[in-house]
Order: C-alpha cells, then structure tokens, then sequence
C-alpha cells in the first residue's frame, strides 16, 4: 500500500520538529530550571517563529562547492557552486568525481550556519533542501498549513545555492591570472583574465579520505599487527610528506562549515620534483667503524634527533608510545641496508684488504660480499665465517652500542637494556632480513641461515 501525502507531509514535518527539538534542548541544558531566557527559547524555536525566522537570515550564508575565502580570508567576491553533476568529465581528478554524493560548504554569516544544518535534514535519504529545489510538495507543505507563506519559505531557503550577484566578481586579494588562449602574447585580446577558486566540496572528500587511511579502524587493525609482529592480510595505504594547511586560525567557522568540521585543517599531498645526488662515493679509509659514516647521512641523523626528543619526553608507556618508536627504529634500520647496499655495488670486490681498511671484522663480512663470492686461494678463513654466519649478530651489537650513544643527552641515560633491545630490533626486522637473504643470493649461498644468539 502506497504511503498517503498525508503521511509523507508528516514525516517531513516530523524531521524538522526533530531538529528543533534537538537544538532547544542543547541550548536549555545550559540553563537554570528558573532561567527567564528558557520562556523565550521555547517561543524562538516554535517551529512557525524559527522558520520565519531562518528564512530572513537565510540570506547571509551561500551554499557552495568551490569558495573564495581559502584563497584570503579577507577577500570579498563570487563564490559557485557547481554540483559534480554539471561538470564536464574529465580524465583528471577533479570535483567532477565526487558524483551525487558530495558535501556541499556553507560561507556567509557563521551565525546563520544552523540554517545550513536544517536545510541538511536528511528525509526519505536526501537533505530538505534537495527536496525542495525540486519543488517537492509534501516538503514545502511541512513548513507551514499557509501554502503561501510555506510558498515563500522554500523559495528562501533554495536560494541558499544561488551567488549573492549575478556578476561574477573577484577581488584584490584573490588570486588572479592572465590565462593565453588565443595565439599572440602581445594582444591583450587574445587572453583571458581567471580567477581561480577553492574547490572545497572536492578538498573536504580528500581530508575525509586521508583521515580513515591514517586513523580508520583498517589501520588501526594494521598498526597493532605491525605492534604485534604478525601478518596482516589487508590493504594499508600511506601518504609520505603530508602536510596540513589551516585555515581560519582559531576561527575556523569564519572561512566556511565544512572547513569549521575539519578543525581548520586541509590536507596536501607531496608534489615534490625529484633530488637528484651523485656524491662521488669511496671507501671508508682508516675509519674504525662504519657507524661513524652512517650516523652523518642526511636521512639518518634527523631521525636520530627525533627519536631522542621523544624519548627526552619522557612519553606515557602504552601501545602508542611502542608503536612510535618502532616506526622510528625501522627507518634507521632502512636506511642501514640501504646504506650498506653502496658498499657492495660501488666498491671493488675485496676492497676489506687493503691494508688503509681499519674496520672490524663484523663490519667487513658485512659489507665485502664479493670477496667471499671471489674465493681466493689463502681468503678460505673469511669465506668460512662469512658462511657460518655469526656476524650479523655482531652487527647487532654494533648498531645497539651506536645508537645508544647517539640517544645519550641530558636525563637520558641508556645502558645494555637498551642496547640489547636495538641489537634484537635489528636482528628481527623483515627488512634487514631481507638485507641478509639478498646478499646469500649474491654469492649463491644457501638461503637457510643458522640461528644464532648474539653474545
């Protein structure tokens, strides 16, 4: 049995005495049981004074899929707002993507945005105002038993979408540009000024997007395997040198609502050319330790600074903490492979005898694979123990030692706990045991690795 307009003119209704309902009781919380404002709430939020009453005020904010006041929270012109849907498709991302399903922003008056919230009332699974740009007559007959004064409400209340002028305008403030679209550089004509706007419907579904890769429960899930140092089968997506933009201050509602709900903040995604370095690379002559070279590079030492500065903290224990630091381990461990992998593709292969090679033996096992692949004749005891594979976790000892000393400051004082605990970080990571299988496929070892406990 079909539902009655009747019914359907209720259920209207019954969403928007809802919402008022829900905002009264909001405002008289905060109010004495004898307050004098409760008797002048209760006729303020009566739903024929509220209504008339928002659909004066109605006029202050504009609702919009692309914005000006990101470009300067100062500048005054045209705001669109351009739903997906009118957009030309494009192969490029853009906000024609966003399809029927996207969030429309609100700038104007920040006083006015409940109006904005009501106009989002969801009913029958669209927002009050899509039902009543569509002239839907069961919407516009729950504003009022009037059907002219319901008339010239849901007329109000669909302008929200409309631009304050009908002639586009920019400002001084505003970004601007000489864009070329006929063939000479020298006729003003054959150019066209743009002005260009924040496509904020657009930038809103990236920050949501972006949130639930970081924060969601499928990277929550993903983050406790990795704590737990087990597999885990889903997809995990990251966002390298992510930087966030904040908009407004400590006012963010000033810019727009969806801006206000972000908290100000808004996304960018690393845009960055390529840093391309050949440093003329040789070996480590005279040196005792390679540790000393490796704790220089460009992308250890601030990772080194940050892991001090937060255990200098003195952090909370708790997963949280664990999970930080482990991450920050893991990049040393990174760029400790990496680093090695110069050794064995730049320098010659038994490089380690030279007589001007001062490095323990760990380290040259370590990083002379291709002696051990040479075999030569009276080299049988170095081959040996390259095989037997006892250095790694010498190697292990050397980067807890080092990085013990690279934390030590101030309170922070790291003894063998400490040590020990970056020796089994190491030794444990999938990366650097990778490191390990990799440099046997080199020489055509055997893949099996004897267990070894480091002393």
């Amino acid at each position: 049995m079909s539902e009655s307009p009747q019914d359907r003119r209720s259920q209207f209704r019954a969403a928007i005495q809802q919402f008022l309902r829900e905002r009264l009781e909001g405002k008289l919380d905060k109010l004495g049981d004898d307050d004098p404002k409760r008797a002048e709430l209760l006729v303020q939020f009566a739903p024929e004074a509220w209504l008339a009453d928002a659909a004066k005020r109605v006029a202050q904010i504009q609702t919009v899929t692309h914005s000006l006041k990101p470009i300067h929270p100062e500048a005054r012109g045209t705001n669109l707002y351009c739903p997906p849907a009118s957009l030309v498709s494009r192969p490029e991302v853009g906000s024609h993507v966003l399809g029927a399903n996207f969030a429309g922003d609100v700038v104007g008056n920040a006083a006015a945005l409940d109006v904005h919230k009501f106009l989002r009332v969801v009913v029958e699974g669209r927002p009050l105002l899509v039902w009543l740009q569509q002239a839907d007559v069961d919407a516009v007959a729950a504003l009022s038993d009037d059907a002219e004064l319901a008339q010239a409400w849901a007329d109000a209340f669909r302008s929200v979408t409309e631009p304050a002028s009908e002639i586009p305008a920019s400002h001084v403030l505003a970004k601007q540009l000489y864009w070329l679209v006929g063939e000479d550089p020298m006729a003003d004509e054959d150019f066209q000024l743009l002005a260009p706007l924040y496509a904020s419907s657009l930038a809103h579904r990236v920050f949501q997007t972006i949130n639930e890769d970081r924060f969601g429960d499928q990277a929550k899930e993903a983050q406790r395997a990795r704590w737990e140092r087990r597999a885990y089968a889903g997809m995990v997506r990251d966002y390298p040198h992510l930087a966030v933009q904040k908009f407004g201050g400590t006012k963010p509602q000033n810019i727009s609502q969806l801006n206000s709900e972000r908290g100000g903040g808004n996304y960018l995604l690393a845009s960055l050319p390529p840093r391309w370095k050949s440093p003329k690379f040789s070996a480590p002559w005279f040196v005792e330790s390679v540790f000393t070279l490796f704790g220089r590079s460009q992308d250890v030492w601030p990772v080194v600074r940050t892991l001090r500065e937060f255990l200098q903290s003195d952090p909370p224990p708790g997963k949280e903490t664990s999970i930080r630091r482990d991450a920050l381990i893991d990049s040393l461990i990174a760029a400790l492979t990496v680093f090695a992998r110069q050794f064995h593709t730049t320098l010659p292969a038994g490089w380690t005898l030279d007589t001007r090679c001062r490095l323990p033996e760990d380290e040259r096992l370590w990083l002379d694979p291709g002696r051990v692949e040479a075999r030569e004749d009276g080299d049988e005891a170095f081959c040996s123990k390259w095989f037997q594979m006892g250095w790694p976790a010498g190697i292990g000892r050397r980067f807890g030692n080092w990085l013990n000393r690279q934390l030590e400051g101030g309170d922070l004082l790291l003894g063998d706990v400490e040590a020990r605990r970056w020796h089994d970080e190491l030794l444990l990571n999938q990366e650097w045991a990778e490191h390990l299988y990799t440099l046997r496929g080199l020489i055509d070892a055997p893949q099996y690795i004897p267990t070894r406990r480091g002393k």
